[in-house]
């Protein structure tokens, strides 16, 4: 919805090759709001301003037209990464330079927050359009927002008219949004130490690498396969009750969140120390 209401068919979106939008919602953006997407390979899910200044189209009848750049804070598949302020706001003014729009897409922003205490004004003040989610790490049963100036919020409830996404009696919905940012936003920071705890544990564990920091709640960790085969890990995890995904060859995928207490880390981490290699 963002995208559409900021851009137009033929327009080119530049972004992150790893980020959401290029990689899980289906080709929306090409089908349904006539763009082509532009993807760099960032670092760690972080593409700086000048990784983007040379892929700026400008009025060469040829090519479309760069129109946007999207950003991810935190990047999901970089492992919970946060994108540092002081780069979007180079890649904000980049944008204004040419006269482009920037989407933050912030459906885990709460958690760079929550890391950083930098505040949701300062990170929106780097983007035109923002989205935020309250099922995630605010742990909302459902609801996401998108974020933008008065004209731009109108085109937007156009197009998510347009999509079938009107509701009706939304209101309890709206009241778990802000009960969990006035009762669970201050809670994040255990999320946070609680994937910390598991990263120390991988980090000890010969056949076990880390595919990058734990920043946030999200840990990501690459297997020696022959050590440990993806299936017969992921069994036995589960065989404790404890559940993770691929997430790629060799990667497993963990995501720490509000339903998960100290108690359950300390299975985690033993059951981890008990795996013994094939």
């Amino acid at each position: 919805i963002a995208l559409a209401a900021t851009t137009r068919p033929g327009d080119e979106v530049i972004l992150d090759r790893q980020c959401h939008i290029f990689n899980y919602e289906v080709a929306a953006g090409p089908l349904i709001s006539g763009l082509q997407f532009n993807a760099l390979d960032g670092e760690s899910g972080i593409i700086t301003a000048d990784d983007i200044a040379p892929h700026i189209r400008h009025t060469d009848i040829h090519c479309p037209v760069t129109r946007l750049i999207a950003i991810e804070n935190t990047h999901n598949r970089a492992g919970g990464k946060i994108f540092p302020l002081e780069e979007m706001k180079a890649v904000k003014a980049l944008a204004e330079r040419y006269g482009l729009k920037v989407h933050l897409d912030g459906a885990r922003l709460a958690n760079a927050l929550a890391a950083t205490g930098i505040s949701f004004k300062d990170y929106a003040a780097c983007a035109d359009t923002v989205n935020l989610c309250f099922s995630k790490g605010l742990g909302a049963p459902i609801g996401s927002i998108m974020i933008s100036d008065n004209e731009t919020v109108l085109r937007a409830r156009k197009v998510r008219k347009m999509l079938g996404g009107g509701m009706r009696q939304a209101g309890i919905l709206a009241a778990a949004a802000n009960y969990a940012l006035d009762v669970n936003l201050p809670k994040l920071k255990l999320d946070h130490d609680h994937a910390a705890r598991i990263g120390r544990v991988i980090s000890s564990i010969d056949g076990l690498e880390l595919a990058g920091p734990v920043e946030t709640n999200i840990i990501i960790f690459r297997l020696d396969e022959k050590a440990f085969p993806i299936d017969r890990f992921l069994s036995s995890l589960a065989a404790s009750n404890i559940l993770a995904i691929p997430f790629g060859p060799s990667l497993v995928r963990m995501v720490t969140h509000l339903d998960i207490v100290a108690a359950d880390i300390k299975v985690v981490e033993e059951t981890l120390r008990r795996m013994t290699p094939q």
